[in-house]
Formats: structure tokens, C-alpha cells, sequence
């Protein structure tokens, strides 16, 4: 005999592209995966620091001050939120 219980969930909406910086904080505005290095230099400005190509497919990495993004070729792979500044 099987036993059931209702579940409960909490719903957690965000806007395209936003992702928590840190528990408590609020969140920020980023690049989405698939947008090309112009388009997320027109939304976002030009980056603080550039890395490479490195690697077979190549990977950019562009430093913004809140985030660092992640290009395969020319495309978003990735975005990752820095944590915020003193914890």
C-alpha cells in the first residue's frame, strides 16, 4: 500500500537573463546563452577584461564587473554572477 502526501512548492519568477547574485541579494541582469559577442556588447557594453580563445572549440571568456560570460565561438554558453564584493 502506497502513501501520499500533497506537496507544496514555492514558485520563483525571474526576467529573462536575470540571475541571483547571492542569497538576499537582488537580481541582476545578464547575458542569455545563444546571444552573439555583438549583441552582448551592444546590451552590455564592452567587458573590463578578455580571455582567450583557448581550446578546440574556442572559448572567450569577457569580465564585466558583475559577471563573467562565456563564449564557444561567438555564441553565449555560459554567464556566471560574481559574488558580491566583501563576502
Amino acid at each position: 500500500m502506497a502513501v501520499t502526501s500533497p506537496l507544496d512548492a514555492d514558485e520563483v519568477r525571474m526576467p529573462i537573463g536575470a540571475k541571483p547574485m547571492a542569497t538576499g541579494q537582488q537580481a541582476i541582469n545578464v547575458p542569455r546563452n545563444g546571444m552573439s559577442q555583438a549583441q552582448v556588447e551592444q546590451r552590455f557594453g564592452a567587458p573590463r577584461r578578455m580571455a582567450g580563445p583557448v581550446g578546440e572549440p574556442p572559448i572567450r571568456e569577457w569580465h564585466y564587473e558583475d559577471f563573467v560570460v562565456y563564449f564557444e565561438r561567438n555564441r553565449v554558453i555560459h554567464t556566471v554572477v560574481e559574488p558580491a564584493k566583501g563576502q
